[in-house]
This record gives structure tokens, C-alpha cells and sequence, in this order.
């Protein structure tokens, strides 16, 4: 009797044993989900800042495939195609982003710069003025006062870029963003200053230097400002001087100045050179 009594005791500590088997497996497969977790937004990461941008498109594709209803694997790829410069396959992302539960005004401000670098004016309109008032950032403003400059809005851009300004400590881009909107609206002394001011934030932005130049020669100011360039920068800005000033009617000025860009340029200036021959040309004919 006493055999037959052990037994059942044999198969009951078999069955206990088996649960802890069975209950160790899981709390493995739960720190395994965990590490998966953290590697995963690690991987996340890597791919939105330091990976090529057309990697990081094929990546978050095939996840957001095996996981649609995720926000933040759909915002990656919006993220990713905005970084590999395809705005236009960015905005259908950015629509599904905006239909789940985890999009943010972040997004929605993200969703608008991807419709003004698609050419979609009218609609990031619609979508910034979804944005709550409350919800202040510098990207929002900055795009503000570019739909503004758009319409024509110009007291609405001025006070948008203004804010904005104030929003960033580093100001460059936007201030010669706000110099360009003085410029088409012939404020070219405010033009000037603005650039010079983008310039003084960052002095290796070339743009705003040219954008300087456009500004003085459009007041028939042919003179170099005074602020660092290299001397290829200083050839570049000169034959652009010298063909404002023949926008001008200031030929001669800038025949001038056009062959001073030639003989600066540490290289051959094949661009001032063809300039040059083509003025040459319409004069002799």
C-alpha cells in the first residue's frame, strides 16, 4: 500500500516541477520582449539621426507594414523620406499619422512643413491653423511667417518671424528667411540689416552673404560689405554684384566688377566668365 502512496506523490512533484519550468519559460520570454523593446528604440534612433536617410526608409516601411497602427514607427517614416528629400511621399505618411491616437501638435506641425516643401501652400495653411495657440515652438512660427509671406501678409510674417527668433538661439536661418521676405518687398535697407544680423549668428552661411549683396546692389551700393568670406566667396559675391548692377542699367560697373570676380576666383570662374562674354556679345551686336 504504502508503494501505491508514493506514486501519485511522484506525479504531483513532476506536475510542480513542470509549472516552474512552464513559469520560467514565460518570465524569459517577457525579458526577452523587454530587450527587444529597448533595442528596437535604439534602432529606432540610429535610423532617424545617423543612418542614410534611404535606409531609414526601407527600414521604418517594412515595420510600419507588420505594425500600421503604431505612431511612432509611422512618424519615423515621415521623418525619414522628409530627411531623404521626398516630401510628396511624406505627406500620405503624415495623413495616417494624423488618424491615430498617438499623433501630437508636433506632428501636425511636422505634417505642414511636409506640404510646403510639397508645394501644398493652402493646405499646410489649414493644418498650422489646427495647431492650438497654446502649442508655441519655433518651428510652428517659422512656418507661420512663411505661409504668411506666401499670402502677402506681411505684418502677419514680420510678427510671426519676430517670435520665432525668439523662440531658437540659433536665429541664422530664419533671419535670412525674414531678410529675403524685406527683399521682394523692395525693404531693402531692412533686408540688409536682417542679413547682416543671420550673418552675424552664422558666418559661414553663404546664402544670407548673397542675400546681402542682392539687397546693396539693388541700392546701387556696389561695394562688398565688410564680413568674413574666403576668397572664392568673395569672387561668387562679386559677380553677383556685377550682375546687379547691370539689372541696374550700371553696365560698365558691372563689366567692372565681373572681371574682378574673374581675377579673384583662385580658380577658373567659368560662370563670371560666360557672363562676361555674353555681355560683351549683346553690346557688339
Amino acid at each position: 500500500m504504502r508503494h501505491f502512496k508514493v506514486v501519485p506523490l511522484c506525479f504531483v512533484g513532476m506536475a510542480v516541477l513542470a509549472g516552474c519550468q512552464k513559469a520560467g519559460d514565460q518570465d524569459v520570454d517577457r525579458a526577452f520582449q523587454n530587450v527587444n523593446v529597448v533595442d528596437e528604440s535604439n534602432l529606432n534612433d540610429i535610423m532617424l539621426t545617423v543612418a542614410d536617410p534611404n535606409e531609414a526608409v526601407t527600414y521604418f516601411k517594412r515595420s510600419v507594414v507588420e505594425n500600421p497602427d503604431r505612431a511612432d514607427l509611422q512618424r519615423g517614416l515621415a521623418s525619414s523620406l522628409i530627411r531623404a528629400k521626398r516630401p510628396t511621399e511624406a505627406v500620405p505618411v503624415y495623413e495616417s499619422l494624423m488618424a491615430l491616437e498617438g499623433a501630437t501638435n508636433e506632428d501636425r506641425v511636422d505634417y505642414a512643413d511636409a506640404l510646403i516643401r510639397a508645394g501644398d501652400w493652402a493646405k499646410a495653411e489649414k493644418t498650422l491653423d489646427q495647431v492650438p495657440p497654446t502649442f508655441e515652438t519655433f518651428k510652428r512660427y517659422r512656418l507661420e511667417a512663411m505661409v504668411a509671406d506666401s499670402n502677402k501678409e506681411w505684418k502677419k510674417a514680420d510678427s510671426f518671424y519676430e517670435t520665432a527668433v525668439g523662440l531658437t538661439t540659433r536665429p541664422s536661418g530664419v533671419l535670412n528667411n525674414w531678410g529675403y521676405s524685406k527683399l521682394t518687398r523692395g525693404d531693402y535697407k531692412d533686408a540688409e540689416r536682417l542679413f547682416t544680423d543671420a550673418i552675424r549668428q552664422d558666418n559661414s552661411l553663404f546664402t544670407a552673404k548673397n542675400n546681402m549683396v542682392l539687397a546693396r546692389g539693388a541700392q546701387r551700393n556696389y561695394n562688398l560689405p565688410v564680413i568674413p568670406m574666403s576668397q572664392v566667396e568673395r569672387a561668387q559675391l562679386l559677380h553677383t554684384l556685377g550682375l546687379s548692377a547691370i539689372k541696374q542699367g550700371d553696365v560698365e560697373t558691372g563689366k567692372g566688377l565681373l572681371q574682378e570676380a574673374i581675377n579673384t576666383h583662385p580658380q577658373h570662374f567659368e560662370a563670371a566668365v560666360r557672363s562676361l562674354r555674353a555681355l560683351d556679345s549683346n553690346v557688339s551686336n
